[in-house]
């Protein structure tokens, strides 16, 4: 089986969690045949800390995105997690035009954020079920996870008299074209603010050809990764979109770099006056 995961370091997102090591008390223990494989260190694959994880997931209500190789993406919620029958079911969008090529997909990876940690497992074995009023899509339970430890990169809350944003194109109506204001960002990812009147973002999709311009002296191009949405508390401005940074030039990289740098500096000297 494999595990379309990222590589260790390639993004904010592999720091692991203070606890991917340890099992959780009264887990079976058991050493792995393959411990020192790449990634072992982020793996859960103890039955009970499976199961937990996913029973948050499910309580939270949390966004999953769910992604196949062909480019196929979309976003669900975990309904039913029946641990007797090992099977999962998602709530999903019966009108995407996503769905038929996800479930075709043998291969479909699945990401969701609780809090600070990243949790990304394969699906397989999935069947969709319709009625006239759901759509739901049942899939085999994984028998392990990934989890990850968000923001491992230093992030920075931008200026906002510089007005920063991203522009790039809603990946699901391509003739819309989006200026987005960054709320913060680090050299492996940001957020942006997502307005109420614009239609969702397929959690999972690639975004490429976004243009940056943070301030007057910073403006790269690159490419984004949508990963998570989470609203904004008290206030009727939007949602918060969680975006990994992709295909940055070495030259843009480094420009980000001098604004994360700068950007810290002139807070700091905020914070004394």
């Amino acid at each position: 089986m494999r595990f379309p995961f990222p590589r260790l370091g390639a993004t904010g997102d592999a720091a692991p969690h203070p606890s991917a090591t340890q099992p959780p008390p009264g887990a079976d223990i058991e050493p792995s045949a393959d411990a020192a494989e790449p990634g072992d260190a982020f793996r859960c694959s103890y039955p009970r800390e499976v199961l937990e994880l996913l029973r948050q997931l499910q309580t939270a209500g949390s966004p999953v995105a769910l992604s196949a190789p062909d480019g196929s993406s979309l976003s669900a919620t975990l309904l039913t997690l029946d641990a007797d029958r090992e099977r999962l079911v998602f709530d999903v969008e019966a009108s995407s035009p996503q769905l038929p090529g996800l479930v075709d997909s043998n291969e479909v990876s699945a990401v969701a954020f609780l809090d600070s940690v990243k949790l990304q497992f394969d699906l397989q074995d999935l069947l969709l079920v319709r009625n006239q009023k759901k759509c739901a899509l049942h899939a085999a339970l994984p028998q392990r996870l990934w989890r990850f430890q968000r923001r491992a990169a230093f992030r920075v809350r931008t200026l906002e008299r510089s007005s920063p944003t991203a522009t790039l194109r809603h990946p699901s109506l391509p003739d819309m074209r989006l200026t987005l204001r960054v709320l913060d960002v680090s050299a492996s990812g940001c957020a942006l603010l997502l307005p109420n009147d614009v239609p969702p973002l397929p959690l999972g999709a690639l975004v490429q050809g976004v243009r940056f311009a943070l301030d007057t002296d910073t403006r790269f191009d690159g490419a984004l990764r949508l990963q998570h949405v989470t609203s904004i508390a008290a206030t009727d401005a939007g949602a918060r979109l969680g975006c990994e940074l992709q295909a940055l030039e070495p030259s843009a990289a480094r420009t980000l770099q001098r604004y994360i740098d700068g950007t810290q500096k002139r807070r700091r000297l905020l914070a004394l006056d």
